[in-house]
């Protein structure tokens, strides 16, 4: 048995525990396995941040993330022409993508990626190229992945690599392959298993959409 008071202090440990967020004042209720985040922070990586620790606890069901970002002084602010030419600027140095299939817009420091690339790696990469600069309120990624490669895709092949990960072996997942697209259904122990086995999937040559369909269903109970 679990209490709302013990997962909350779970999720504040998480999250002080990262290097990034040691300092941040960030706000942690938590309720039935749903998890509020609130707080003010510097940067768009420490709210991304503080959200992923959140995720990878156990029991957490769901995050409803609040938090908010101020730059402090306004010397440190940048208008959307001088976010726009750092985010070209850090595509560019990054190896792992092919930073000229990816179009970019910035309105009011958000940014939207869009393009087309073959692997969902290059497509994190990117998010994560952006996520860091100064001035960047937050990230939209509409990259698509359409691979160049036709070759059919092997569902025992998906179910092998998920099979292969300790965090989600024993899990009741079910592969299901359409065409380009991969749908994965059943029921996984935490959320930070059901992203597991999304990025696993995606990992898959040719697949251009990922499905994932898991239900999160925790092997114990929450108490007030």
């Amino acid at each position: 048995m679990k209490s709302n008071a013990d997962l909350q202090k779970d999720v504040q440990d998480a999250i002080k525990w990262e290097p990034l967020l040691n300092a941040a004042e960030i706000g942690v209720t938590a309720k039935g396995g749903i998890v509020t985040l609130t707080g003010v922070v510097d940067s768009y990586a420490k709210k991304t941040e503080a959200e992923d620790a959140a995720k990878n606890v156990a029991v957490v069901n769901a995050v409803v993330e609040k938090i908010k970002i101020d730059f402090g002084m306004d010397w440190t602010k940048k208008n959307d022409n001088e976010i726009a030419t750092e985010v070209l600027a850090s595509l560019k140095l990054n190896w792992e993508v092919p930073n000229d299939k990816i179009k970019v817009t910035v309105e009011n420091g958000w940014v939207t990626l869009e393009g087309d690339l073959e692997w969902n790696f290059q497509k994190e990469s990117a998010r994560k190229s952006v996520r860091n600069l100064m001035g960047v309120m937050g990230v939209s990624n509409n990259i698509k992945i359409k691979s160049e490669t036709h070759d059919a895709i092997e569902k025992k092949e998906i179910e092998k690599a998920l099979n292969r990960n300790w965090a989600i072996a024993n899990q009741d997942i079910h592969v299901q392959v359409e065409g380009t697209k991969v749908t994965l259904t059943g029921m996984v122990a935490s959320l930070y298993q059901k992203e597991e086995a999304g990025k696993i999937t995606w990992n898959t040559r040719g697949v251009w959409t990922v499905e994932n369909d898991l239900v999160v269903e925790f092997n114990y109970a929450l108490i007030d």
